[in-house]
């Protein structure tokens, strides 16, 4: 994923905005990969699930890494967005997350899928 958090160059460039839908899907992926202590001014900020991703599968650690991720999310970003669900997969190199969502300013319903580390 090229993020541009919320400011990118665009095929001229130049400097571009990015939409709101854009913006929130980018603020999701820096908390889901963001590890806690990686950020100078805000050490909690972020999920931690990158570190979870070597070890053992179960389903408590399924379990224990939905809810986390999740109240990671409704911290950070709940008053941007009501996090509906959450599943998390580890597939081979790469972890897969899938997000359920309504963005509370117009009440849209948005399932976004992040994958991080894999093959590109």
């Amino acid at each position: 994923m090229q993020g541009d958090f919320p400011y990118h160059f665009d095929g001229r460039g130049r400097t571009a905005g990015t939409d709101e839908a854009d913006h929130i899907r980018d603020l999701i992926y820096q908390v889901l990969f963001t590890n806690p202590g990686e950020r100078v001014m805000r050490p909690d900020f972020g999920s931690g699930l990158l570190q979870l991703v070597f070890a053992p599968n179960s389903d408590v650690l399924a379990a224990t890494t939905q809810v986390l991720v999740q109240s990671a999310l409704q911290r950070w970003l709940g008053e941007l967005i009501m996090v509906e669900g959450v599943a998390v997969e580890a597939i081979e190199a790469a972890l897969r997350v899938t997000v359920r969502y309504v963005v509370r300013r117009g009440g849209n319903r948005v399932t976004e899928t992040f994958v991080q580390g894999g093959i590109p």
